[in-house]
């Protein structure tokens, strides 16, 4: 099996997280950038690569969007940076907090994530499973993910 080089993994990391140039000769993309925003959502069915899965719904619950740009989503070189990528591992994890609204009913147990599109709809990016599930119920403190504590790797 064929695997991605270290400078499409970083091509594919700016482009689709942090609206940088795809720059690669004779791509369509090659003068426009990725997405304007990114929007991360929760669920308590397990997404799939499929783009399946039980997302959160109800209760105040909405996809918390994320501006795609350096300063949003780390480099591949390290998390936190804020300079195009240059790393070798094909991974960019958040640079801010990311904060969904506070339940206002029970949302169940939350046991994943994805990364969408678009605020309602649209097509999964990219999507993980929670080191740890959460049980959100009816006023609780609002769901957060710290700094570096969405990863999301180009697989080779």
């Amino acid at each position: 099996m064929a695997a991605f080089t270290d400078n499409a993994e970083n091509k594919l990391i700016d482009f689709i997280f942090r609206a940088q140039a795809l720059g690669l000769a004779g791509a369509s993309a090659a003068a426009g950038t990725g997405p304007a925003n990114l929007f991360v959502a929760l669920f308590t069915g397990a997404p799939t690569e499929t783009g399946t899965g039980t997302e959160v719904t109800g209760g105040g619950y909405a996809r918390v969007p994320v501006v795609s740009s350096l300063t949003a989503w780390a480099g591949t070189q390290a998390a936190l940076s804020v300079t195009a990528s240059t790393g070798t591992n094909g991974t960019t994890s958040n640079n801010n907090t990311l904060t969904f609204p506070a339940p206002s009913a029970t949302w169940g147990l939350v046991i994943g994530y994805a990364v969408y599109d678009s605020l309602t709809g649209g097509t999964s990016i990219f999507y993980g499973n929670l080191q740890s599930s959460r049980q959100v119920n009816s006023g609780d403190p609002a769901s957060t993910f710290p700094p570096s504590s969405l990863t999301f790797q180009i697989d080779n």
